[in-house]
């Protein structure tokens, strides 16, 4: 019996593919009243976002168009980044780099990518 009860909890006991799993363990899927997960930003958006956030230093923000240009510069931001950032309106302050994808209309300043 003993030998029964060791081969039965092997696979969990090892961590061997193929054990069992117990049912309660196992996600439940979405009833049909539960609506589709979203995405609030397409992962080709989120990538570009995720590239531009790279050349804004955080020791700029908060930082208008002239410190952004500046940190992105420091960072060796290529052509199409700096051209973003230059066309920024002047004399406005950005505090996250959803704010600047925002205000470059590419995205909401409120909503970020999961």
């Amino acid at each position: 019996m003993d030998e029964q009860m060791s081969q039965e909890v092997l696979g969990t006991v090892q961590g061997i593919a193929g054990g069992r799993a117990e049912e309660w363990k196992m996600a439940e899927p979405p009833g049909e009243d539960q609506p589709e997960p979203t995405r609030t930003l397409e992962a080709e958006s989120a990538n570009d976002l995720s590239r531009f956030g790279r050349f804004v230093g955080l020791s700029a923000l908060p930082g208008d168009r002239e410190a952004l240009r500046r940190s992105a510069v420091a960072l060796l931001a290529p052509d199409d980044v700096l051209a973003d950032l230059d066309s920024l309106p002047e004399g406005v302050t950005y505090s996250t780099v959803t704010e600047i994808w925002a205000a470059l209309g590419r995205g909401s300043a409120d909503r970020l990518p999961e």
